[in-house]
């Protein structure tokens, strides 16, 4: 089957087209074509994202970036077509959307209704006026195309994409052992998630304040770097491993000797700040080494979590999700230490392309819900900024 799926969670406007085939357990998918416009540029004067400017611009983008992935997929198909039939409908339904209404109709009458079977759409979590402009675009789109309409977890997006190995143009999910924990990090999320079943989950922890990507751009703002911070904070922290520059004085590993699963950053990214009060005149030496040393406090509590997580569930696979999974050094933390200290546990983490929002893993997740029956009403979905995946 063929999935047109959007996702505008946070400051990406993603649509991807996908031909997927399987079952619940083994599925390969085909992606057809695939476009993303990222935010970053627009939101650094604000050294974060600005929810309302990122609803403003989804919907000035969406139009767009769905015609470049029809195009891309050869199903961009010039046709003359009364839409007045559903106009009314289609504009109340976006009356919020300034703009994309009228984009929207305008698109609708001069394309054919492209050969895909159902539309997919991120409803949360994430930030609520965003993830809004995407619902109801999806909803328009199911209406004027008269296709179903599926609702995706962003969340259970990232956790697949985790499972998916690349094999030439496409992305093969198999039947990974279970039990499967799942760490999930990003800018928003950082919790340990649990599949003892197939898409059952069990919540095994979460942060308390602070995300862990929220935590890397708060010291990038501490070291006066620029946004997005994490990719910087990593950047300087190889710098120093690479010199062998170390900090002499140690940051504390939070709530590593707990026994929860759960994190919290909130008091790592303050005991940087009062280390920092400390120093007059910071040179790049000292950036890099508190850049080290707080990334080498992040991996080891990140690590001692999800081992416990394993030991808790008997995990047999275990899979990191989210932007900040891409991390050079969490990566190499986690696959040394999983080789050494867990040898029976297979390791799954995303390729480069899928760590980071993008609209391919929520066809992901909408094909495995339409496969077990998991429709939306366009009358009643929601999105939910605190979706919960357990």
């Amino acid at each position: 089957m063929k999935l047109l799926a959007i996702e505008t969670s946070c400051d990406e406007t993603a649509i991807a087209v996908l031909e997927a085939e399987g079952n619940t357990h083994n599925a390969r998918f085909k992606v057809l074509g695939n476009a993303l416009l990222s935010q970053i540029d627009i939101h650094k004067e604000y050294g974060g994202v600005y929810p309302m400017l990122a609803k403003r611009e989804h919907a000035k983008n969406l139009v767009p970036i769905l015609s470049s992935a029809l195009k891309d997929a050869g199903m961009l198909m010039e046709e003359a077509n009364n839409a007045d039939h559903i106009r009314e409908e289609l504009t109340t339904l976006l009356e919020r959307e300034p703009g994309l209404g009228e984009a929207l109709m305008a698109f609708l009458s001069q394309t054919a209704v492209p050969d895909i079977d159902a539309v997919v759409v991120t409803h949360g979590p994430g930030l609520e006026p965003a993830l809004w402009v995407g619902v109801n675009f999806a909803k328009a789109l199911s209406i004027a195309w008269g296709k179903p309409l599926v609702g995706a977890n962003h969340m259970e997006g990232h956790l697949l994409s985790a499972l998916a190995a690349s094999e030439g143009d496409a992305y093969v999910i198999e039947d990974a052992a279970l039990p499967v924990v799942g760490l999930l990090i990003s800018g928003g999320h950082t919790q340990i998630v649990a599949m003892r079943e197939w898409f059952t989950y069990e919540l095994m922890g979460d942060t308390r304040d602070d995300a862990v990507g929220e935590a890397f751009d708060k010291v990038a703002r501490m070291l006066d770097l620029p946004y997005p911070g994490g990719p910087q904070v990593s950047k300087l922290a190889e710098e120093a491993r690479a010199g062998n520059i170390l900090h002499p004085q140690p940051l504390p590993r939070p709530m590593i000797g707990e026994g929860t699963c759960d994190f919290s950053f909130s008091g790592l990214k303050t005991a940087v700040m009062y280390q920092l009060k400390k120093m007059e005149g910071l040179s790049d030496t000292q950036k890099q080494a508190i850049a080290r040393e707080f990334e080498d406090a992040v991996a080891d509590v990140l690590f001692a979590k999800t081992a416990r997580a394993l030991a808790q569930t008997h995990g047999k696979t275990l899979v990191i999700g989210g932007g900040v999974s891409g991390n050079v050094h969490i990566r190499r933390v986690f696959e040394m230490r999983i080789k050494a200290e867990h040898p029976d546990v297979m390791l799954r983490i995303p390729a480069r392309e899928l760590t980071t929002d993008n609209a391919v893993m929520i066809g992901m997740s909408g094909y495995f819900r339409y496969l077990r029956g998991m429709r939306a009403d366009t009358e009643t979905l929601r999105a939910d900024g605190n979706l919960s995946l357990a």
